[in-house]
């Protein structure tokens, strides 16, 4: 990563531990402002844990500075407040209400804030989302995976977040709606949002990432630009679906 490039997310050495087992070990990264960063690994490697830790929803040791900021003592709901947002795994919709009524409880701490411009950035989630425009009306519950998944980002976009942390966009979706949320989230560069990406899709991950970490049995194995992790040998093998020989 570029040096010069201001962080909007630095973590040094952070660990959680379970009981008796340390569930992540010593995970260093950055996430640059305005770059999407991704963090690829097995099931069971401490990737959840982690965005787990950087939200403050579990106890953790180690730095993690947001914005040049330790946020070591600042709890959960002012981790909010400061603009870092986590889609999680489930996405955490509610069901029996419309989608419009989810997108804008994303906005919510805006509106006790008594911002200005909300209708305005619901306007632009519907112009990011066409599908979430014709549904608005719709109870979230009766979405499909992919437009659940939609939803989920829209409503994290209501809170203009400045760093948004996202937890396997991809599970459970059919691979033609995969590259739809993916070319979304690519899009998202241009709204100046840093992204922290989670994902076992490691093709998908490291096509759109700028930088990615390789995340095994809780500690960083490798890292670097995601074109080169891309072509690493032991990425391509492990990660990519391609076995010895090209086959």
């Amino acid at each position: 990563m570029n040096a010069a490039t201001p962080l909007a997310l630095e973590v040094r050495d952070l660990a959680v531990t379970y009981g008796k087992v340390e569930a992540l070990h010593r995970a260093s990264l950055k996430v640059g402002r305005g770059s999407i960063v991704t963090v690829i690994g097995p099931n069971g490697a401490g990737k959840t844990t982690m965005l787990c830790a950087l939200m403050g929803l579990l106890p953790s040791t180690g730095g993690i500075a947001y914005l040049g900021a330790p946020l070591e003592g600042v709890e959960v709901e002012e981790r909010v407040e400061r603009g870092l947002c986590l889609v999680p795994e489930r996405r955490e919709l509610f069901g029996e209400m419309t989608v419009e009524d989810n997108l804008r409880l994303g906005a919510f701490p805006r509106y006790r804030r008594r911002e200005s411009g909300i209708a305005e950035d619901l306007a632009l989630v519907y112009r990011r989302f066409p599908l979430l425009q014709e549904r608005r009306m719709q109870l979230a519950g009766t979405l499909s995976g992919g437009e659940r998944q939609m939803l989920a980002l829209g409503r994290a976009l209501m809170a203009r977040p400045k760093l948004l942390m996202l937890d396997e966009p991809s599970l459970g979706l059919a691979p033609i709606i995969v590259r739809e949320i993916f070319h979304i989230i690519a899009s998202l560069r241009e709204t100046g949002v840093a992204i922290l990406l989670i994902e076992q899709n490691a093709r998908a991950a490291l096509q759109v990432a700028d930088y990615a970490y390789v995340l095994e049995t809780g500690e960083i194995a490798l890292e670097g630009a995601a074109a080169d992790l891309a072509k690493n040998p032991r990425v391509v093998e492990t990660y990519l679906g391609l076995a010895r020989g090209g086959a």
